[in-house]
């Protein structure tokens, strides 16, 4: 029987664990914080969005860095297969909006206390708050780790799921790149990535908490647009968030972070410019002698409201029968396109994700097991991987981990 090592009892740790120790191999998982999932404990909102249920070509085309890397790891241990898996161990799901799929209990607790009972069904060691300090490669293979009190342990191979540096109160604070590079490899740039946005302007705060549903966004880096997309966007003290804005930040995030961008809102994509001028016009026309700022009230939210009024330049207390065409046609143009300026990123502590990470390059696609150090793995958000919200990256922590804990050459 062979010893694995397992730095990090995250989603990927957990589930590597459990395919090493159903092919026989005596694992041991190193985790620093106080208990097993701490930050899948708080995914999709403490829900756990545990995949996506899309076809296999969406899987793909979510993945935003490095798509034909997973290209082994999504056909061995597919979406339909990481649900199967969760069946089996009691878990039921079901399918949401956008393909997302949780657990029908809507506790990820749920999920993390499954795979905690098969890790120790199957007898597996776990080490809670025991951060390992360093690892050790002998001869070009891996060789031992060395734990808080210096003590040193040697196994027959280690999977690093150390995660990244996104929400650090969960214990990831960047140690897996750190072994990476102890042991030769090199790590891409790193960014906060499913992250809010800051934006410049001040009445941004005037809109906190206002969420804006069925709406299109596009990002332009000066003309050029680099991003476009319809759905939810939510607004907070800094500037914006909702599904729409966390996505957009993992596209666009390496530009922002370097310079500010131009946001645009459509607030009414379902009618052209033409069609909302005419909705407007037949408003103005049944509303002739009532202020601009009543007739207008029922276009947009509450807190909208006095935004889109001090931005239209129209005198709120003008009577919309005095309101000229060119007003109008400005205001229409307005409500399609709400301009702000994107300042930046928000921090790692707000991010569901690092961007960025160990180059793939490096490491085997159909093992994970590293090309510079033989026994070495990396799996899940250590790696150079990310995709966009909707369960896709943890179906890269698990399908990675799978081929780890079915693949390890010992």
């Amino acid at each position: 029987m062979s010893r694995v090592f397992i730095i990090g009892g995250g989603a990927a740790g957990m589930m590597a664990g459990i395919f090493a120790a159903r092919n026989g191999h005596k694992v041991h998982i190193y985790e620093k914080n106080e208990k097993l999932g701490k930050k899948l404990f708080i995914t999709g909102k403490g829900r756990c969005n545990i995949t996506n249920a899309a076809d296999m070509d969406t899987l793909f085309a979510s993945v935003v860095s490095n798509p034909k890397f997973l290209y082994s790891g999504f056909y061995s241990f597919s979406n339909e297969q990481v649900i199967q898996f969760f069946e089996e161990l009691g878990i039921k799901t079901k399918v949401e909006r956008g393909e997302r799929v949780f657990p029908l209990s809507n506790h990820s607790s749920d999920v993390i206390g499954a795979l905690v009972q098969e890790l120790k069904r199957l007898h597996v060691n776990i080490h809670l708050h025991s951060e390992v300090k360093a690892i050790y490669t002998e001869a070009g293979r891996f060789h031992s780790i060395v734990l808080p009190d210096g003590k040193r342990v040697s196994a027959d191979a280690c999977i690093i799921a150390a995660g990244g540096i996104s929400y650090p109160s969960t214990g990831c604070t960047g140690d897996g790149y750190h072994f990476a590079r102890q042991t030769g490899h090199s790590v891409t740039e790193l960014f906060p990535s499913l992250v809010p946005m800051e934006v410049k302007e001040p009445y941004v705060r005037e809109l906190q908490g206002l969420s804006l549903r069925n709406v299109n966004v596009s990002i332009y880096d000066e003309k050029e647009k680099i991003y476009e997309e319809f759905g939810e966007m939510l607004f907070t003290h800094y500037g914006v968030s909702g599904p729409v804005a966390l996505s957009a930040s993992s596209l666009v995030g390496p530009v922002l972070s370097k310079k500010t961008l131009k946001l645009v809102i459509d607030l009414k994509p379902a009618l052209s410019l033409e069609q909302l001028d005419q909705r407007i016009l037949r408003g103005f026309k049944e509303e002739m002698n009532k202020q601009f700022k009543n007739a207008v009230a029922g276009l947009f939210p509450a807190k909208l409201k006095p935004i889109m009024l001090k931005l239209c330049g129209i005198n709120p207390d003008k009577k919309v029968n005095e309101i000229s065409r060119e007003e109008r046609l400005a205001f229409v143009h307005l409500i399609k396109n709400l301009e702000m300026t994107l300042s930046g990123l928000r921090d790692y502590k707000e991010a569901i994700i690092t961007k960025g990470g160990v180059n793939v390059k490096q490491i085997d696609p159909g093992t994970m097991e590293s090309k510079l150090v033989r026994g070495l793995y990396f799996i899940g958000e250590v790696l150079d991987l990310d995709a966009l919200t909707g369960g896709f990256n943890l179906q890269i922590a698990w399908s990675t981990a799978y081929l780890a804990g079915n693949a390890l050459t010992i």
